[in-house]
């Protein structure tokens, strides 16, 4: 079956760099693809320049959050924030076929009921659409409601209904084991049953979020229920670490 592959998530890993000196630092310590949050404000050439350097994949990015200081935290399951929503779109869709992204995670927002679900699966629509010409893949995340509460998409379950209702060969499930754990729980059984609508894997310890080396989560063990399963794409890297990157590191030794 092979290793697992990792993916460095460089939202949380080497934020003391600026975008392009964090790749060549994933690199370095033997990742082997990277991923972001919001790169916006890094020139595209440069992230490219570095994925050459090191040969690696961007796995994803995501949309914007909107406004941040007004505690925004996505756009595209807004009622009456459709068109912030599409700009959002179609600055990562742009963005992502410059770099050759592979997936763009589209954030849902804060609101709840039957109009942000239609709103919801509406900008989804248009955002497969888009992306398909780029071979690009729409990622949707659930969020635990302990560090985003009120945020739209809130389980696996929910997150499955939608994609089954926009019905798009190139919408996925973001699968973050943190997030998952902490509202679901039956981490392996959902792997087994969700895996065909899986875009891309993230994991972290929980409660804390740190390194997955402790925490209630044994991922020695779920990343080899991962492989077992035919996942054969890196898997994100996606915790807070405790001070520098590099001395985090020691569970990419003992779990793979």
């Amino acid at each position: 079956m092979g290793l697992i592959k990792f993916s460095a998530n460089l939202g949380f890993l080497w934020t003391e760099l600026n975008l392009p000196s964090a790749i060549l630092a994933a690199k370095a310590a033997g990742f082997d693809a990277v991923e972001c949050h919001w790169p916006y404000d890094t020139d595209p050439k440069a992230i490219i320049g570095a994925l050459q350097d090191t040969n690696f994949t961007m796995i994803g990015l995501n949309t914007r959050r909107g406004d941040v200081g007004a505690g925004e935290n996505g756009l595209s399951a807004l009622p009456g924030r459709e068109d912030d929503a599409k700009d959002a779109i179609n600055e990562a869709i742009s963005y992502a076929a410059e770099i050759k992204a592979k997936n763009i995670h589209v954030m849902a927002g804060f609101s709840n009921g039957v109009e942000a679900e239609k709103v919801f699966i509406k900008n989804l629509n248009y955002a497969c659409t888009k992306a398909l010409l780029h071979g690009i893949t729409i990622l949707i995340e659930p969020l635990n409601q302990y560090d985003a509460p009120g945020y739209f998409l809130k389980t696996t379950s929910q997150a499955l209904g939608i994609i089954k209702k926009v019905n798009q060969p190139n919408l996925k499930l973001m699968f973050d084991c943190y997030h998952v754990q902490l509202m679901e729980g039956n981490i392996v059984r959902k792997l087994k049953s969700l895996m065909p609508y899986i875009g891309h894997i993230q994991f972290a310890s929980v409660p804390d979020r740190g390194s997955p080396g402790d925490g209630e989560l044994s991922y020695e063990f779920i990343f080899k229920i991962i492989k077992q399963l035919g996942y054969e794409d890196p898997i994100g890297a996606e915790y807070k670490p405790q001070g520098d990157t590099n001395l985090s590191l020691n569970w990419m030794k003992t779990n793979i």
